[in-house]
């Protein structure tokens, strides 16, 4: 790790080969924590290249526990993380709004390493039980119409670098990773990002796996569709900016999505919002993005069609019902 320590100290970038040698190496546990926590810096000081990003996720997927869904064409809405926001957990909502359309969900997410309280934590707290049982999994794509993948459990380096990125608190590249990584492989996917850069680099990659994405980014820095102001929308067919109005009628403020101060806060607003009892603005928000979502799958005419999918999923109780049928199957 020195060697290649300061070559990157030298202002050098790495091939996509060396990026996948020294992330598996992570992944075996070969480099002490201060070793990692430099590496880790590195980026924290230049921007990624699109060469060392495939290369890390080259070594994720190598090294991860596969799960295989049984032909499901599966969504994932996930964000990259590390916008410093804190709002609810608007991504793992949105995927209940989803499956409560009958659209399958494979979210996969992790513990919140620069915010309070990130997919993992809610899902724990509501009583999920992370597990890499591929009968499991698909017992619950089948019963609920969504399973959670608990990314530490599927990529050995995430479990190894877990407490650096939350003793960091800040984000790192493996924000960036995390998206590109679901091991269930998803056919569609809904991948919110803090920039405009990262927004780009996601652009080429997902552009290469040839399935239908969408990216979104929030122009005043939210890693999703936050209604606070214009969102940057990219997909397989082109870019565009839309309008708070276009997406969820009219305009929202910062404080109206912000989350809770703890896990428990963060759980409590994510069943509320789930029942039925949530504001107007935390509703708009959670419908948006999973909009965009059903929109991004192309069973939907436009976008407010599937607009009224997930508003009659969120209004009927569909949505709350997948999430109970999840957890009253867990086993301890």
């Amino acid at each position: 790790m020195k060697k290649i320590l300061q070559y990157l100290f030298e202002h050098k970038t790495l091939t996509r080969d060396t990026a996948k040698d020294v992330l598996v190496n992570i992944g075996k546990g070969m480099y002490n924590e201060y070793e990692v926590t430099a590496f880790m810096t590195v980026y924290l000081m230049r921007s990624i290249t699109i060469e060392e990003l495939q290369g890390f996720r080259d070594a994720l997927l190598e090294l991860s526990v596969k799960v295989d869904l049984d032909g499901y064409e599966t969504m994932d809405i996930v964000g990259t993380g590390g916008d410093g926001k804190n709002t609810f957990n608007i991504s793992t909502l949105a995927c209940f709004i989803v499956a409560g359309t009958g659209q399958k969900v494979a979210k996969h997410g992790n513990y919140g390493a620069s915010s309070i309280s990130g997919a993992s934590n809610v899902m724990e707290q509501l009583g999920y039980r992370f597990s890499t049982d591929n009968a499991k999994l698909k017992n619950e794509i089948e019963e609920a119409n969504i399973c959670f993948l608990h990314a530490p459990l599927f990529h050995p380096a995430l479990k190894t670098v877990g407490p650096i990125r939350k003793n960091l608190a800040m984000r790192t590249f493996f924000n960036m990773l995390g998206p590109m990584a679901n091991p269930a492989n998803p056919a569609f996917q809904l991948v919110g990002v803090y920039n405009l850069e990262m927004a780009r680099i996601y652009n080429y990659l997902l552009q290469l796996g040839g399935k239908p994405f969408t990216i979104i980014h929030s122009l005043d820095g939210y890693d999703e569709i936050s209604l606070t102001n214009d969102t940057k929308v990219i997909t397989n067919e082109g870019e565009r900016i839309m309008t708070p109005e276009q997406l969820g009628k009219r305009m929202v403020s910062a404080t109206d999505i912000s989350g809770g101060n703890t896990v428990e806060e963060a759980a409590k607003i994510f069943t509320t919002i789930l029942k039925g009892d949530g504001t107007w603005a935390q509703n708009a928000v959670v419908l948006a993005n999973a909009s965009m979502a059903l929109h991004c799958t192309g069973k939907f005419n436009s976008y407010d069609d599937a607009y009224h999918a997930a508003v009659n999923s969120l209004e009927s109780g569909k949505a709350n019902e997948c999430l109970r049928k999840l957890i009253s199957i867990q086993v301890a």
